[in-house]
């Protein structure tokens, strides 16, 4: 049979106790539907960053994340994380294969599926941004299909019922730490093995203009708005004092997302000599919006603001870092997503107040809030655990991959274009093929 969240947050429930109120689950897939525009939000920003030439082709990888990505979550990718078949243990579910249930428990389990069907998707869509203009499109679908293993086992040691962490008492209220961690982490290791566009670190700056400044902006609005969905369906419901929380969690979300685009505007104006990058400000606040997700309705407002402004700095500096040693990430996936996530999960354990209502934070208190080392150890561990596993099953992942599909385009279909290549879209203003060219496009009909 199944087992499923009572929250993201919070513990498993048995099946005894799969029951959902109509406003609870109303509450849910409102949430979860909300939280699935994200991906228009993830495709736009992306677009916006990369050359037009490729701005199709991230688009479709965007798609592609929830094809594929949803069909093995459907398959075996929910019962790894939640599943209560025997076998079951601290480190993967077994059951609920191919997801379905009888009328009885339809509401609990479908309502389940279908938010953490949404947390599932983003952590794999992060990885797209970082290898865009130069990851091969075939290899990446196989990607999208087999990375809901590398989330999924994370996901149940955090929140399924018997998970390990999730015993050791961690506390991660919104995915911050499976879906931004693991996504960061695999985002870090795709695009050091892809390696950096042509000519990214040559100096001739081929890359330093954003194609579309007005489409990257809008994908960062979207995305703000779809982080209150992610932060506040995460109290699962809305009766008792449920609703509560969920109206501290939109607060605890802006807060920190003001936090972090001031912080980008003082970091831009003072890096840049008063001059303002769209690029600093994007990625501040959406790191300032990762960090958050872990202690999201356990915060008080202006620790929220803090925690958002320090993200931002952190992920402003490491920016320019990841350029220093030549790691080529065209959208910011990796300082946004995986510095975020890192000091999101360690603030939980210095900020976080005890929590006695939903008993969130599990009986434990932040470092400041005279709670003790313990709940800072927790979420330390967590991080080095989970960051460990992404980096080393994406790695394996993506070089049995590399083994039947090459990851990377050639350098001539880099030139050309992946729109052209992989899509037949041709922008005849950046089309300058040579006359003994080798490239080679469908016969279908091409767009312009």
């Amino acid at each position: 049979m199944t087992l499923s969240c009572n929250s993201s947050s919070a513990t498993c429930t048995s099946e005894k106790e799969r029951k959902i109120t109509y406003d609870d689950a109303t509450w849910v897939m409102t949430s979860s539907f909300i939280i699935f525009t994200m991906q228009s939000g993830f495709a736009m920003l992306e677009s916006g960053c990369v050359t037009r030439k490729n701005e199709v082709n991230v688009m479709m990888k965007n798609i592609v994340d929830m094809v594929f990505g949803g069909l093995s979550y459907w398959m075996f990718g929910f019962g790894m994380s939640y599943g209560t078949s025997k076998g079951t243990n601290p480190f993967f579910g077994v059951g609920d294969y191919f997801v379905d249930t009888q009328e009885i428990n339809m509401g609990y389990l479908y309502t389940t599926y279908i938010f953490q069907l949404s947390f599932a998707s983003t952590a794999t869509t992060i990885v797209s941004g970082a290898v865009a203009e130069r990851f091969n499109f075939s290899a990446y679908c196989i990607y999208s299909f087999l990375n809901t293993f590398i989330y999924c086992l994370p996901a149940g040691w955090i929140w399924g019922d018997k998970g390990f962490l999730n015993h050791l008492g961690i506390v991660d209220i919104a995915g911050c730490c499976p879906v931004h961690l693991v996504g960061g982490a695999s985002a870090l290791v795709a695009a050091v093995m892809v390696g950096p566009r042509n000519k990214r670190y040559d100096g001739s700056k081929k890359y330093e203009i954003i194609n579309s400044p007005i489409n990257a902006m809008l994908g960062m609005f979207i995305l703000w708005w779809g982080w209150l969905g992610f932060n506040c369906g995460s109290t699962f419901g809305v009766t008792g004092t449920k609703w509560k929380y969920a109206s501290r969690s939109a607060i605890t979300t802006i807060n920190a997302s003001i936090g972090g685009g001031l912080a980008s505007l003082i970091f831009s104006s003072f890096h840049y000599r008063k001059k303002f990058l769209i690029s600093n400000l994007i990625n501040g606040i959406l790191s300032a919006l990762v960090a958050i997700t872990a202690g999201c309705v356990l915060y008080n407002p202006w620790e929220a603001l803090l925690i958002g402004a320090i993200s931002s700095l952190l992920t402003n500096f490491a920016m320019p870092a990841l350029d220093a040693i030549k790691i080529d990430d065209p959208v910011g996936a990796i300082p946004v997503h995986l510095v975020g996530s890192v000091w999101g999960m360690i603030a939980v354990g210095l900020f976080v107040e005890k929590d006695s209502m939903l008993e969130l934070s599990k009986g434990k208190a932040g470092v400041f809030q005279r709670g003790g080392f313990y709940l800072l150890g927790i979420q330390t561990l967590s991080v080095i655990i989970v960051g460990v596993w992404s980096l080393l099953m994406t790695y394996i992942l993506l070089r049995v991959i590399n083994i039947v599909i090459p990851l990377r385009i050639k350098l001539e279909e880099e030139e050309a274009g992946a729109d052209a290549i992989e899509h037949n879209i041709k922008h005849y203003t950046n089309m300058q093929f040579s006359s003994n060219s080798s490239l080679t496009l469908r016969n279908s009909p091409s767009l312009i």
